[in-house]
């Protein structure tokens, strides 16, 4: 099975590479073959490695730069899934890229807009050099949710969108594996917590209404001391449409919470991240003027689809001359630099005392 399907190798063997990818590239041995683990150190590679012998015996523990340059060199390995900081990312997806390796890194692209341009005129450049470009996609799971998806579709049944409200309230303390993440308290990253986690939030609210953020006008605060800054923001947008709605969301709270709530001239929808009959997913209810409520609960699928889709993507670009740029629009670059424009924009507007601020959507 190895030999008939594309061989990846996993860079990254933190807390989310372990807990996600390694589980999830296990349920999908049908589609794609982990090759080799890579890891800056050789302790965390060889450790992550003991996960994966009940479904890839074979594959490998490499570490360091010299590790690195094996993998990218290796005609055996296709693709890459790239789960590391998001400061370092962007270096070495490049660099995978012009390898010709097919990539799919986790989010945030990047650390800001003006990175993932940079970026995404180095990778436009390398069709000068190859006749298809290699596959860039970015993981964005909340794009990938069914309920999600289901909240989406409910959307266009509202008829006229009168608002739309985020309530995200995600403790962000020692009870959390992330908590003590390094990454994400250094100060050249900027947002800290709030632009790791925050652009899953914004994807959910991009995929849900169907429509782009405008401009933004927002406020953020730091409360926890224990937390990079900021902790806290509340944002007025305007979408697209025309549409008005508020954002909030804390890192400091003591409750969990995670909710949106489209309000139309034909009815209301709500999407809530819940517990089901043991499972955790999330949870989309349809409240139409007329009629009766449908509701549709839907466990956490996201990381399992998105890395499925990828994976069918990459054997079609292997086996069958797809060109990367014809991959899953849900896992683009130009999706995922959306989610980061909108943040950055949020922050920059709390930096000007809430003066409103136009969120970028071009990759050029």
């Amino acid at each position: 099975m190895a030999d008939s399907v594309p061989g990846l190798a996993l860079l990254g063997s933190g807390v989310f590479a372990s807990s996600q990818y390694i589980p999830k590239l296990g349920e999908l041995v049908d589609l794609i073959s982990l090759k080799v683990i890579w890891s800056r150190s050789e302790d965390a590679a060889k450790k992550a490695l003991q996960l994966v012998k009940s479904y890839a015996p074979n594959a490998e523990a490499k570490w360091g730069q010299e590790g690195l340059d094996s993998v990218l060199q290796d005609k055996a390995i296709h693709a890459v899934a790239v789960v590391l900081p998001a400061q370092y990312q962007l270096e070495i997806v490049l660099r995978a890229l012009e390898a010709g390796k097919h990539v799919i890194q986790e989010k945030p692209v990047g650390s800001c807009v003006a990175d993932v341009r940079k970026a995404w005129s180095a990778y436009q450049a390398l069709a000068s050099n190859n006749s298809k470009l290699p596959i860039w996609a970015v993981a964005e799971n909340y794009r990938f949710e069914p309920a999600l998806i289901q909240a989406g579709k409910f959307v266009k049944e509202l008829g006229q969108i009168m608002g739309v409200q985020v309530l995200i309230e995600a403790p962000m303390n020692s009870s959390s594996p992330y908590f003590t993440s390094a990454w994400r308290r250094d100060p050249s990253f900027q947002g800290g917590f709030m632009l790791d986690g925050g652009v899953h939030f914004i994807a959910g609210l991009r995929m849900i209404m169907g429509c782009e953020v405008a401009s933004v006008s927002a406020s953020v605060s730091h409360v926890d001391q224990s937390l990079p800054p900021p902790d806290n923001l509340s944002a007025l947008i305007q979408l697209w449409n025309g549409t008005a709605g508020v954002v909030n969301i804390c890192y400091s709270a003591t409750t969990r919470k995670m909710f949106w709530r489209v309000v139309g001239s034909l009815g209301t929808v709500e999407a809530e991240r819940t517990v089901q009959n043991g499972q955790h997913g999330y949870k989309t209810t349809y409240q139409p003027a007329k009629g009766e409520t449908q509701e549709v609960f839907g466990p956490f699928a996201g990381v399992y689809e998105e890395l499925k889709v990828f994976a069918k993507d990459v054997a079609k670009c292997v086996f069958q001359g797809l060109s990367g740029e014809e991959a899953d629009k849900r896992s683009s670059v130009l999706e995922a630099m959306r989610d980061v424009a909108v943040i950055e924009a949020m922050i920059n507007s709390s930096d000007n005392k809430g003066t409103p601020k136009v969120v970028e959507i071009a990759l050029t």
